[in-house]
Protein backbone atom coordinates (compact mmCIF):
# COMPACT_ATOMS: atom_id res chain seq x y z
CA UNK A 1 0.00 0.00 0.00
CA UNK A 2 1.42 3.36 -1.05
CA UNK A 3 1.88 5.84 1.79
CA UNK A 4 0.29 9.25 1.30
CA UNK A 5 2.85 12.05 1.26
CA UNK A 6 2.25 15.33 3.13
CA UNK A 7 4.35 18.51 3.28
CA UNK A 8 5.69 19.61 6.66
CA UNK A 9 4.09 23.05 6.43
CA UNK A 10 0.72 21.42 5.71
CA UNK A 11 1.06 19.21 8.77
CA UNK A 12 1.93 22.20 10.96
CA UNK A 13 -1.03 24.20 9.66
CA UNK A 14 -3.42 21.28 10.23
CA UNK A 15 -2.07 20.79 13.74
CA UNK A 16 -2.52 24.48 14.54
CA UNK A 17 -6.11 24.54 13.21
CA UNK A 18 -6.97 21.47 15.27
CA UNK A 19 -5.54 23.00 18.45
CA UNK A 20 -7.23 26.33 17.73
CA UNK A 21 -10.58 24.61 17.11
CA UNK A 22 -10.35 22.73 20.43
CA UNK A 23 -9.47 25.99 22.22
CA UNK A 24 -12.38 27.83 20.62
CA UNK A 25 -14.78 24.97 21.44
CA UNK A 26 -13.71 24.85 25.09
CA UNK A 27 -14.10 28.64 25.35
CA UNK A 28 -17.65 28.45 23.93
CA UNK A 29 -18.57 25.69 26.37
CA UNK A 30 -17.21 27.65 29.34
CA UNK A 31 -19.19 30.78 28.33
CA UNK A 32 -22.32 28.70 27.83
CA UNK A 33 -21.97 27.21 31.32
CA UNK A 34 -21.33 30.64 32.83
CA UNK A 35 -24.41 32.02 31.09
CA UNK A 36 -26.63 29.23 32.40
CA UNK A 37 -25.34 29.71 35.95
CA UNK A 38 -26.04 33.44 35.73
CA UNK A 39 -29.58 32.85 34.45
CA UNK A 40 -30.39 30.69 37.45
CA UNK A 41 -29.95 33.74 39.78
CA UNK A 42 -32.16 36.83 40.20
CA UNK A 43 -33.21 39.04 37.33
CA UNK A 44 -30.80 41.90 38.06
CA UNK A 45 -27.84 39.56 38.19
CA UNK A 46 -29.04 37.80 35.04
CA UNK A 47 -29.25 41.12 33.19
CA UNK A 48 -25.83 42.30 34.26
CA UNK A 49 -24.26 38.89 33.65
CA UNK A 50 -25.84 38.60 30.23
CA UNK A 51 -24.64 42.06 29.27
CA UNK A 52 -21.12 41.35 30.54
CA UNK A 53 -20.94 37.95 28.87
CA UNK A 54 -22.21 39.42 25.60
CA UNK A 55 -19.55 42.17 25.59
CA UNK A 56 -16.86 39.71 26.68
CA UNK A 57 -17.98 37.27 23.98
CA UNK A 58 -17.75 39.95 21.29
CA UNK A 59 -14.27 40.99 22.46
CA UNK A 60 -13.23 37.35 22.61
CA UNK A 61 -14.44 36.69 19.08
CA UNK A 62 -12.45 39.67 17.78
CA UNK A 63 -9.36 38.63 19.72
CA UNK A 64 -9.78 35.04 18.55
CA UNK A 65 -9.95 36.20 14.92
CA UNK A 66 -6.81 38.31 15.36
CA UNK A 67 -5.05 35.44 17.08
CA UNK A 68 -6.07 33.08 14.29
CA UNK A 69 -4.65 35.36 11.58
CA UNK A 70 -1.43 35.99 13.51
CA UNK A 71 -1.04 32.28 14.33
CA UNK A 72 -1.63 31.28 10.69
CA UNK A 73 1.03 33.75 9.54
CA UNK A 74 3.41 32.57 12.27
CA UNK A 75 2.79 28.93 11.35
CA UNK A 76 3.47 29.70 7.68
CA UNK A 77 6.77 31.46 8.36
CA UNK A 78 7.80 28.81 10.92
CA UNK A 79 7.09 26.01 8.49
CA UNK A 80 9.04 27.83 5.77
CA UNK A 81 12.02 28.27 8.11
CA UNK A 82 11.98 24.50 8.66
CA UNK A 83 11.24 23.28 5.14
CA UNK A 84 13.46 25.68 3.15
CA UNK A 85 16.77 24.34 4.52
CA UNK A 86 15.49 20.77 4.13
CA UNK A 87 14.66 21.53 0.49
CA UNK A 88 18.16 22.97 0.00
CA UNK A 89 19.71 19.84 1.46
CA UNK A 90 17.43 17.77 -0.78
CA UNK A 91 18.73 19.60 -3.87
CA UNK A 92 22.29 19.10 -2.62
CA UNK A 93 21.68 15.35 -2.23
CA UNK A 94 20.10 15.24 -5.72
CA UNK A 95 23.21 16.84 -7.23
CA UNK A 96 25.35 14.24 -5.49
CA UNK A 97 23.24 11.53 -7.09
CA UNK A 98 23.84 13.15 -10.49
CA UNK A 99 27.61 12.99 -9.99
CA UNK A 100 28.24 16.57 -8.90
CA UNK A 101 30.62 16.24 -5.95
CA UNK A 102 31.04 19.97 -5.29
CA UNK A 103 30.69 20.76 -1.55
CA UNK A 104 28.22 23.49 -0.59
CA UNK A 105 28.96 26.48 1.62
CA UNK A 106 25.47 26.77 3.14
CA UNK A 107 25.30 27.44 6.87
CA UNK A 108 22.27 26.64 9.01
CA UNK A 109 21.26 28.12 12.37
CA UNK A 110 19.70 24.84 13.46
CA UNK A 111 22.29 22.50 15.03
CA UNK A 112 20.74 19.32 13.63
CA UNK A 113 20.58 20.65 10.07
CA UNK A 114 24.13 22.01 10.29
CA UNK A 115 25.38 18.59 11.50
CA UNK A 116 23.59 16.93 8.58
CA UNK A 117 25.11 19.44 6.15
CA UNK A 118 28.61 18.85 7.53
CA UNK A 119 28.14 15.09 7.17
CA UNK A 120 26.95 15.45 3.57
CA UNK A 121 29.92 17.68 2.72
CA UNK A 122 32.29 15.15 4.23
CA UNK A 123 30.66 12.37 2.19
CA UNK A 124 30.90 14.50 -0.96
CA UNK A 125 34.64 15.00 -0.51
CA UNK A 126 35.14 11.28 0.00
CA UNK A 127 33.07 10.48 -3.09
CA UNK A 128 35.01 13.05 -5.14
CA UNK A 129 38.30 11.50 -4.06
CA UNK A 130 37.02 7.99 -4.80
CA UNK A 131 35.69 9.08 -8.19
CA UNK A 132 39.04 10.67 -9.05
CA UNK A 133 40.91 7.53 -8.05
CA UNK A 134 38.56 5.36 -10.08
CA UNK A 135 39.01 7.47 -13.20
CA UNK A 136 42.79 7.41 -12.83
CA UNK A 137 42.63 3.67 -12.21
CA UNK A 138 40.68 2.97 -15.41
CA UNK A 139 42.96 5.22 -17.45
CA UNK A 140 46.05 3.44 -16.16
CA UNK A 141 44.43 0.02 -16.51
CA UNK A 142 43.48 0.67 -20.14
CA UNK A 143 47.06 1.77 -20.85
CA UNK A 144 48.53 -1.32 -19.19
CA UNK A 145 46.13 -3.60 -21.09
CA UNK A 146 46.83 -1.91 -24.40
CA UNK A 147 50.62 -2.49 -24.23
CA UNK A 148 50.62 -6.34 -24.26
CA UNK A 149 47.68 -6.41 -26.68
CA UNK A 150 49.54 -4.27 -29.20
CA UNK A 151 52.62 -6.46 -28.80
CA UNK A 152 50.58 -9.62 -29.35
CA UNK A 153 48.95 -8.07 -32.42
CA UNK A 154 52.31 -7.01 -33.92
CA UNK A 155 53.88 -10.44 -33.52
CA UNK A 156 50.75 -12.18 -34.78
CA UNK A 157 50.77 -9.97 -37.89
CA UNK A 158 54.50 -10.71 -38.30
CA UNK A 159 53.73 -14.43 -38.39
CA UNK A 160 50.76 -13.87 -40.73
CA UNK A 161 52.84 -11.91 -43.28
CA UNK A 162 55.84 -14.22 -42.94
CA UNK A 163 58.27 -11.54 -41.79
CA UNK A 164 58.94 -13.12 -38.37
CA UNK A 165 60.18 -16.55 -37.41
CA UNK A 166 57.05 -18.32 -36.07
CA UNK A 167 58.65 -20.05 -33.08
CA UNK A 168 60.35 -16.96 -31.67
CA UNK A 169 57.27 -14.82 -32.31
CA UNK A 170 55.04 -17.44 -30.67
CA UNK A 171 57.21 -17.46 -27.55
CA UNK A 172 56.90 -13.68 -27.31
CA UNK A 173 53.13 -13.90 -27.80
CA UNK A 174 52.92 -16.49 -25.02
CA UNK A 175 54.98 -14.30 -22.70
CA UNK A 176 52.80 -11.27 -23.41
CA UNK A 177 49.68 -13.39 -22.95
CA UNK A 178 50.92 -14.50 -19.53
CA UNK A 179 51.56 -10.87 -18.58
CA UNK A 180 48.08 -9.95 -19.80
CA UNK A 181 46.50 -12.80 -17.82
CA UNK A 182 48.36 -11.75 -14.65
CA UNK A 183 47.32 -8.14 -15.16
CA UNK A 184 43.65 -9.05 -15.63
CA UNK A 185 43.78 -11.28 -12.53
CA UNK A 186 45.23 -8.44 -10.46
CA UNK A 187 42.68 -5.95 -11.79
CA UNK A 188 39.84 -8.28 -10.86
CA UNK A 189 41.38 -8.78 -7.42
CA UNK A 190 41.62 -5.03 -6.85
CA UNK A 191 37.96 -4.70 -7.82
CA UNK A 192 37.08 -7.42 -5.33
CA UNK A 193 39.04 -5.77 -2.51
CA UNK A 194 37.69 -2.28 -3.21
CA UNK A 195 34.09 -3.47 -3.33
CA UNK A 196 32.72 -2.44 0.09
CA UNK A 197 29.84 -4.92 -0.25
CA UNK A 198 32.16 -7.92 -0.60
CA UNK A 199 31.77 -10.31 2.31
CA UNK A 200 34.78 -12.21 3.62
CA UNK A 201 34.99 -14.92 6.24
CA UNK A 202 37.14 -13.85 9.17
CA UNK A 203 38.64 -16.70 11.17
CA UNK A 204 41.62 -17.36 13.41
CA UNK A 205 44.64 -18.58 11.44
CA UNK A 206 48.31 -19.34 12.04
CA UNK A 207 50.23 -16.77 9.99
CA UNK A 208 53.37 -18.90 9.97
CA UNK A 209 51.47 -21.65 8.16
CA UNK A 210 50.12 -19.15 5.62
CA UNK A 211 53.68 -17.93 4.94
CA UNK A 212 55.01 -21.51 4.61
CA UNK A 213 52.24 -22.42 2.17
CA UNK A 214 52.97 -19.34 0.08
CA UNK A 215 56.68 -20.20 -0.02
CA UNK A 216 55.85 -23.76 -1.07
CA UNK A 217 53.74 -22.50 -3.97
CA UNK A 218 56.59 -20.35 -5.27
CA UNK A 219 59.46 -22.70 -4.47
CA UNK A 220 59.75 -23.87 -8.08
CA UNK A 221 60.09 -20.30 -9.37
CA UNK A 222 62.68 -19.52 -6.69
CA UNK A 223 64.64 -22.70 -7.46
CA UNK A 224 64.69 -21.78 -11.15
CA UNK A 225 66.52 -18.59 -10.21
CA UNK A 226 68.67 -20.40 -7.64
CA UNK A 227 67.11 -18.55 -4.71
CA UNK A 228 66.55 -20.22 -1.34
CA UNK A 229 64.07 -19.41 1.41
CA UNK A 230 65.07 -18.89 5.05
CA UNK A 231 62.48 -18.87 7.87
CA UNK A 232 62.55 -17.08 11.20
CA UNK A 233 59.36 -17.77 13.19
CA UNK A 234 58.26 -17.83 16.82
CA UNK A 235 58.28 -21.28 18.39
CA UNK A 236 54.54 -21.04 19.10
CA UNK A 237 51.94 -20.53 16.35
CA UNK A 238 51.31 -16.86 15.57
CA UNK A 239 47.51 -16.72 15.65
CA UNK A 240 45.54 -13.85 14.16
CA UNK A 241 41.89 -13.30 13.25
CA UNK A 242 41.98 -12.49 9.55
CA UNK A 243 40.79 -13.44 6.08
CA UNK A 244 43.28 -16.19 5.18
CA UNK A 245 42.63 -15.79 1.46
CA UNK A 246 43.61 -12.12 1.49
CA UNK A 247 46.66 -12.49 3.74
CA UNK A 248 47.84 -15.40 1.59
CA UNK A 249 47.51 -13.25 -1.54
CA UNK A 250 49.49 -10.44 0.10
CA UNK A 251 52.34 -12.83 1.01
CA UNK A 252 52.27 -14.31 -2.52
CA UNK A 253 52.69 -10.86 -4.04
CA UNK A 254 55.54 -9.92 -1.72
CA UNK A 255 57.33 -13.21 -2.39
CA UNK A 256 56.99 -12.97 -6.18
CA UNK A 257 58.33 -9.42 -5.94
CA UNK A 258 61.27 -10.58 -3.78
CA UNK A 259 62.06 -13.44 -6.18
CA UNK A 260 62.31 -10.92 -9.02
CA UNK A 261 65.00 -8.88 -7.23
CA UNK A 262 66.79 -11.29 -4.85
CA UNK A 263 70.34 -12.45 -5.57
CA UNK A 264 70.36 -15.76 -3.70
CA UNK A 265 68.22 -15.63 -0.54
CA UNK A 266 64.83 -14.49 0.76
CA UNK A 267 64.28 -14.30 4.52
CA UNK A 268 60.73 -14.68 5.86
CA UNK A 269 60.05 -13.85 9.51
CA UNK A 270 56.90 -13.69 11.63
CA UNK A 271 56.85 -12.68 15.30
CA UNK A 272 54.28 -11.57 17.83
CA UNK A 273 55.36 -8.35 19.56
CA UNK A 274 53.08 -7.16 22.37
CA UNK A 275 49.70 -6.43 20.77
CA UNK A 276 50.99 -6.59 17.19
CA UNK A 277 52.23 -9.19 14.74
CA UNK A 278 55.20 -8.32 12.55
CA UNK A 279 55.84 -10.07 9.24
CA UNK A 280 59.05 -9.29 7.33
CA UNK A 281 60.05 -10.41 3.85
CA UNK A 282 63.61 -9.44 3.00
CA UNK A 283 65.92 -10.21 0.08
CA UNK A 284 69.61 -9.82 -0.63
CA UNK A 285 69.24 -7.96 -3.90
CA UNK A 286 70.19 -4.43 -4.88
CA UNK A 287 67.50 -2.86 -2.69
CA UNK A 288 64.97 -0.15 -3.47
CA UNK A 289 66.00 3.14 -5.00
CA UNK A 290 65.56 6.00 -2.46
CA UNK A 291 63.16 7.95 -4.68
CA UNK A 292 60.99 4.84 -5.13
CA UNK A 293 60.57 3.87 -1.47
CA UNK A 294 57.65 6.25 -0.90
CA UNK A 295 55.95 5.29 -4.18
CA UNK A 296 56.27 1.51 -4.39
CA UNK A 297 52.72 0.99 -3.08
CA UNK A 298 51.09 3.37 -5.60
CA UNK A 299 48.94 1.68 -8.19
CA UNK A 300 50.65 1.34 -11.58
CA UNK A 301 53.92 2.72 -10.28
CA UNK A 302 56.73 0.64 -11.77
CA UNK A 303 60.26 0.89 -10.45
CA UNK A 304 63.32 -0.50 -12.11
CA UNK A 305 62.53 -3.89 -13.73
CA UNK A 306 59.00 -3.64 -12.35
CA UNK A 307 56.08 -5.64 -13.70
CA UNK A 308 52.78 -3.77 -14.06
CA UNK A 309 52.72 -1.90 -10.76
CA UNK A 310 49.66 -3.48 -9.15
CA UNK A 311 51.01 -6.27 -6.93
CA UNK A 312 52.31 -4.12 -4.08
CA UNK A 313 49.25 -1.86 -4.14
CA UNK A 314 47.12 -4.97 -3.59
CA UNK A 315 49.27 -5.87 -0.59
CA UNK A 316 48.79 -2.39 0.88
CA UNK A 317 45.00 -2.55 0.41
CA UNK A 318 44.79 -5.97 2.07
CA UNK A 319 46.94 -4.96 5.05
CA UNK A 320 45.06 -1.70 5.62
CA UNK A 321 41.71 -3.50 5.42
CA UNK A 322 42.91 -5.65 8.30
CA UNK A 323 43.76 -2.48 10.27
CA UNK A 324 47.51 -2.81 9.85
CA UNK A 325 50.18 -1.01 7.85
CA UNK A 326 53.11 -1.92 5.61
CA UNK A 327 56.45 -0.20 5.05
CA UNK A 328 59.23 -0.65 2.52
CA UNK A 329 62.92 -0.03 3.08
CA UNK A 330 66.44 -1.29 2.62
CA UNK A 331 68.46 -3.54 4.92
CA UNK A 332 71.77 -2.34 6.33
CA UNK A 333 73.43 -5.47 4.93
CA UNK A 334 71.89 -4.90 1.50
CA UNK A 335 68.59 -5.77 -0.12
CA UNK A 336 64.99 -4.68 0.30
CA UNK A 337 62.70 -5.45 3.21
CA UNK A 338 58.92 -5.19 3.44
CA UNK A 339 57.43 -5.11 6.95
CA UNK A 340 53.77 -5.80 7.69
CA UNK A 341 52.39 -4.89 11.11
CA UNK A 342 48.99 -6.33 12.06
CA UNK A 343 47.02 -5.88 15.28
CA UNK A 344 46.44 -9.15 17.12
Amino acid sequence: MKMKKTKIRTKLLKAFIAVFFVFFLLTAIIFNIALRVAMDGNADVVGEASSFIGRAGSILIVLTGIMFVVACAGTYFLSNSLTRPIEELGKFALNIGRGDFTPNDIQFKEVELEDLNVTLNKSVRQLAEYDSRQKAFFQNASHELRTPLMSIKCYAEGISFGIMEPKAASETILQETDKLADLVTDLLYISKIDNISTAYTVAEADLTEIIKDSAARQEAMAAKREIRFSFDFDEKPVLCKCVSELISRAIDNLLSNAIRYAASEIILSCHKKDDNIEICIADDGAGIEPEAILRVFERFYKGKDGNHGIGLSIVKSIVEQRGGHITAGNRSEGGAVFTITLPV
